[in-house]
């Protein structure tokens, strides 16, 4: 198996029923825009429907982190990127982004995934053939620059007089 550095998803188009009263795409659909493009990456690495099935785990999130770059309107096409960036016998961290088809970036995400035994439900490692398919992506993504976006801490900026009367 190889991968793409980083995944593309196919283009995904933005729905009547997602926008907001300001017209353009709500911010928890930003969240499912990145979520079907990492559904489209889960079918390689082994993790799709069919694996939660069969052995009763899956993958939970724990943290997704978005920043909103540019509006997405009504029927705008996107494509979703998926860039591994550590991983261990039971989790993984990633990034993300929303790519208008024109090019232009719409959203970030940063997020941490979690492989689940649904018997617990508790975190439980991911069995070989699984890691084995994250050490192959890990490898390919390994020569992509680490992403100016991740890890950014949240928080109000203030003015430097503010900060020498505080």
């Amino acid at each position: 198996m190889t991968y793409d550095a980083p995944f593309l998803s196919k283009p995904m188009a933005v729905e009547a029923q997602w926008l907001d009263y300001n017209g353009h795409l709500n911010m928890a659909f930003y969240n499912v825009l990145f979520d079907r493009g990492v559904d489209q990456v889960y079918a390689p690495l082994g993790l799709g429907p069919e694996y939660r099935d069969r052995t009763g785990h899956t993958t939970f999130s724990a943290e997704f982190h978005v920043c909103y770059i540019r509006e997405l309107h009504l029927g705008d096409q996107v494509r979703a990127s998926f860039q591994l960036l550590d991983h261990g016998p039971k989790s993984f961290h990633f990034y993300q982004e929303l790519r208008h088809v024109d090019g232009w970036l719409a959203a970030t995400g940063e997020g941490i995934g979690l492989h689940i035994d649904q018997s617990g439900p508790r975190v439980a490692a991911m069995p070989a053939e699984i890691q084995t398919q994250f050490n192959i992506m890990a490898q390919t993504h390994s020569g992509l620059p680490r992403p100016e976006r991740v890890g950014r801490p949240m928080g109000l900026r203030k003015p430097l007089d503010a900060l020498t009367r505080a």
